[in-house]
């Protein structure tokens, strides 16, 4: 294994900024106070959790472009 050739770029990645949400969205749910996570089921944390892993994986799969149209894979 090796780091990809522009690897310094990686943060505009969609499946990287994907899971850096969902790696955000599950702290915030385990630091809420159980007074406010009795609000919001736990099917919608571990749902938008998921669909946002899942949107990682599908944005691994395409090439994505810069705003100047540089590939960054």
């Amino acid at each position: 294994m090796k780091l990809i050739e522009n690897w310094r770029h990686a943060w505009r990645f969609v499946s990287v900024q994907s899971m850096t949400l969902a790696i955000a969205l599950q702290g915030v749910w385990l630091n809420l106070p159980d007074d406010l996570r009795v609000h919001v089921p736990g099917r919608i944390a571990a749902s938008v959790t998921a669909s946002l892993l899942l949107l990682g994986l599908i944005g691994r799969l395409f090439q994505q472009r810069g705003p100047d149209g540089t590939t960054l894979r």
